[in-house]
């Protein structure tokens, strides 16, 4: 069994040919995907700015091989962010990721006296 690594990936992009009922939805529906809402999960977390209705970001957590490294993360995140968009009727263009693998990643601590 190859060893696994948990990864946050925040894939970004830009609305793009977005019709008027998907804009009037995402407007409506703003208030619900602030910065309040910003959470990584296997879902993934869709945030964005009502004005101006440009770009938005989401956040997953992917569980893979550790073998396939940040690469296939980022992939993983990026398909997931394609079929909810897509299945929401929203168009978007310009999905760039960027990954942090929770397991290799070093925690500084501060010293007890400095904190």
């Amino acid at each position: 069994m190859s060893e696994r690594h948990t990864y946050r990936v925040i894939v970004r992009g830009t609305w793009a040919g977005l019709t008027e009922q998907a804009r009037d939805r995402l407007l409506t529906e703003a208030a619900e995907h602030g910065m309040t809402s910003m959470r990584f999960t296997e879902e993934g977390s869709l945030s964005y700015e009502a004005r101006p209705l440009k770009h938005f970001s989401m956040r997953y957590v992917v569980v893979s091989d550790a073998a396939d490294g940040e690469e296939m993360a980022a992939a993983l995140a990026e398909e997931r962010a394609q079929a909810r968009l897509s299945g929401l009727g929203y168009g978007f263009t310009g999905l760039k990721s960027t990954v942090t693998d929770l397991d290799t990643m070093k925690i500084n601590r501060k010293p007890a006296a400095r904190r």
